[in-house]
């Protein structure tokens, strides 16, 4: 990273320079985003995350566009072609595909019909007739007839001279800007099914006779098309009106009305359908491509911060099950640290025998173990499940069991977890079923804490996310990721290596060290003994710190999001009002009573002393909202209990541009399309719904066999206005109408 773009990134973000320029410091000092946003306000003029983040990447990209004009460069000047006025336009290209322009007439390319006309020595003859003055052509290209180099007829010498001239267009940067400009605004996205896969492309049916103009076309159905055109079943075009491009490159090249300009039409006609065309448009799917895959990651990251900062249960005890019809039920128990304590496997849908014999071992579990609340798997099974352990504890005389809760956990990348390497490590001794049980009941107490063992993309909150950039796609999730768990800070005691690993500053090896540090030495007593962990001194420490938590720790402050670099700030402040700190965080009345003002610094300026305040009002804070239950409406447990009109609870799963899927407890998500998600009109489903929402539905559209389920939010049953009946006019009513028109205008 490089001071130097700081100026451009200000001016383009419209940020004072001063923060672009700290901002960028502190990155190239491998600070992390969360730890910028946080505690180095002062320096950043108080930049959140997606700032500080879009600093970030735009430092990224001028850097990959410096490495670039480095490389051209170094291309031109090793090959004798760089000349000074070359140099000034390398210099000043802004953007990737303005350098690409200026550099694609000498980049070294395979023998194309130009270079072999050149080769021919017709190169002369191209550049004349490029220039269109009077002259006698065919004189002219009679004078290159040579048959030794395959030139034969004044046709052929013609042929090449046009050859060299398509290339010169096809290559010429204002040309291709226009072509671009074309591109952009006019071209039309075709989509036909490919010859004979009518049949076997059948879910790219909407698609098999396509047409809409592409900058139009929302980044789900490109990503769709691209997808079926990769896999063979669609074959796609995006390109404008032939006849229009033609007409713009003639307007550029066309500069007189002769023989010369003859050739030049002709020439400037097959530059398009040749060459331009095939490279505009693979340029301007790239372009499409790109816009669709940024849109696709920020909705699946948009979506996964919301499931990972969904409403935790907090600690308790659970009894976990895994549904399963024929397999039957994996149990287990688990502490209130999610720790596995037993593991069984019940058969509650196998015969009235199995379905006693399960009962009776669930109560007997939960008795044995404690359990305070039952989470149970949306996967298969899992409604039927529901129903069979709410009976079984209804009959319970105990009514501490027979009060538990039954929660749904929703399942999603349960199984992707059970058979990593992650799982493995944590439980070496047990098999793929247990594993995810324990996944089910442990997301129920922290979704965030257990969901990081777990490819973001295996969650199930994107689309498309296969066919999206991979590398951004990383990069986005792994932000995400990062920002949620520094958000919601980690208990360093109790956290496993995987949530550690995402704690500012920390990573994987360090993450390891602290828990083999954990295992050896005991808990940690405060936040300084971190210290003592070999490479967790200095600059490391300094970027974790803040978001490790001790409760219960030796200082009161270590449970808190105050840095331990401003904990002389608090001790002063505790010194001021004649209290302790552990008074100054309990009692309300104290901290009504500090004038931050009197503690600014050098160092310290109002926005930290104002987080300060704040977090010593709620210390250790969960910014997550407050866990609430959900149940999914009784008896409707399998999509053929559906019926149409029907109105039903739901949870939001996943959000895309086009609506949102929501689970109503048939194992089948339904789609609430964007056009029935508010009576009005929406411009995004996210900016009206959000993952894990909880909503009320009703049902469209049922189609059992192809699993396919139509909801809508709009809920209200607008009344059509009756129209009322003319009256019917009497003769006298006409009568008294014509004598007060005729007194008006005067007329007896």
């Amino acid at each position: 990273m490089d001071l130097k773009y700081a100026p451009k990134i200000a001016q383009e973000l419209n940020l004072k320079l001063n923060q672009v320029e700290n901002t960028a410091k502190l990155l190239m000092e491998d600070a992390t985003i969360p730890f910028i946003s946080r505690y180095r306000k002062e320096l950043t003029g108080s930049l959140d995350e997606v700032e500080v983040t879009a600093i970030r990447d735009r430092l990224n990209q001028l850097e990959e566009l410096d490495k670039r004009r480095e490389a051209i460069l170094k291309s031109l000047e090793e090959r004798d072609l760089l000349t000074d006025e070359l140099k000034v336009k390398i210099d000043a290209a802004e953007t990737m595909t303005e350098l690409e322009d200026i550099y694609l007439p000498f980049k070294p390319k395979k023998r194309t019909r130009a270079t072999i006309a050149k080769e021919k020595g017709l190169e002369p003859l191209a550049l004349m007739i490029f220039e269109q003055g009077s002259f006698d052509l065919s004189a002219e290209a009679q004078k290159y007839i040579d048959t030794e180099k395959s030139v034969n007829t004044e046709e052929e010498a013609l042929a090449g001279a046009r050859d060299i001239i398509a290339e010169m267009v096809s290559e010429d940067k204002i040309s291709r800007e226009k072509m671009r400009e074309l591109f952009t605004k006019k071209a039309v996205l075709y989509s036909k099914v490919a010859k004979g896969k009518d049949d076997e492309g059948i879910k790219y049916k909407d698609y098999y006779d396509w047409k809409e103009l592409a900058t139009d076309s929302p980044s789900h159905r490109i990503l769709a098309m691209f997808r079926g055109e990769n896999e063979d079943f669609l074959r796609l075009e995006v390109i404008p009106e032939e006849a229009e491009a033609i007409e713009i490159l003639e307007r550029n090249f066309i500069k007189a009305d002769n023989e010369a300009s003859v050739q030049m039409k002709i020439a400037v006609t097959d530059s398009y359908k040749r060459l331009l065309s095939s490279s505009m448009e693979s340029e301007f799917r790239a372009v499409l491509k790109a816009k669709a895959d940024t849109e696709a990651i920020k909705v699946f990251a948009d979506n996964l911060y919301q499931l990972l900062m969904a409403a935790p249960l907090g600690e308790k005890a659970v009894l976990a099950l895994d549904p399963g019809f024929r397999t039957g039920c994996k149990v287990v128990c688990l502490n209130r640290q999610g720790k596995l304590l037993h593991n069984d496997t019940i058969y509650p849908h196998t015969g009235e025998a199995k379905t006693i014999e399960a009962g009776k071992k669930v109560l007997e579990l939960l008795k044995a173990f404690g359990s305070e609340v039952i989470a149970i798997g949306n996967g298969t099974a899992g409604r039927e499940t529901e129903d069979f352990v709410k009976r079984v504890i209804a009959s319970s005389d105990d009514d501490k069991i027979k009060n538990l809760q039954v929660i749904m956990v929703n399942e999603s990348g349960a199984s992707v977890y059970s058979a990593s390497d992650v799982a493995r490590e944590e439980f070496p001794d047990y098999d793929v079923t247990v594993r995810g049980s324990v996944s089910i009941g442990r997301r129920l107490v922290d979704p965030l804490a257990e969901l990081v063992k777990i490819d973001p993309k295996a969650i199930g909150v994107g689309q498309y996310q296969h066919d999206v950039n991979q590398t951004q796609l990383k990069q986005k999730l792994d932000d995400v990721v990062e920002s949620c768990v520094n958000k919601v800070g980690v208990e360093v005691n109790t956290a496993s290596k995987q949530l550690l690993t995402y704690v500012s500053g920390v990573g994987p090896k360090m993450a390891a060290s602290i828990v083999e540090y954990r295992n050896n030495n005991g808990p940690f007593s405060c936040r300084d003994e971190l210290r003592n962990i070999p490479r967790l001194k200095g600059k490391t420490f300094e970027q974790a710190a803040g978001f490790l938590r001790i409760r219960n720790g030796a200082n009161p402050l270590d449970s808190s999001a105050v840095h331990p670099e401003s904990y002389h700030v608090v001790e002063k402040m505790a010194e001021d009002l004649g209290c302790t700190i552990k008074d100054l965080m309990i009692n309300p009345k104290n901290q009504e009573k500090i004038d931050i003002n009197k503690y600014v610094t050098d160092t310290i300026g109002l926005p930290t002393l104002e987080d300060i305040r704040a977090e010593l009002k709620k210390p250790g804070r969960d910014p997550r909202e407050k866990f609430e239950v959900f149940e999914f409406m009784k008896g409707v447990n399998k999509i053929e209990d559906l019926a149409i009109g029907m109105r039903l609870p739901g949870i939001v799963t996943n959000v895309t541009n086009f609506g949102a899927f929501v689970d109503i407890g048939v194992h089948q998500d339904g789609l609430v399309h964007i056009s029935e998600i508010a009576d009005g009109y929406i411009k995004s489903p996210a900016d009206v719904l959000k993952v894990h929402q909880k909503v009320t539905v009703k049902v469209l559209e049922v189609d059992a066999a192809r699993k396919r389920i139509s909801l809508s939010m709009r809920l209200e049953e607008v009344a059509k206005p009756v129209a009322k009946k003319p009256k019917k006019k009497t003769k006298e009513d006409l009568d008294n109408k014509l004598k007060m028109l005729m007194e008006k205008f005067g007329k007896k």
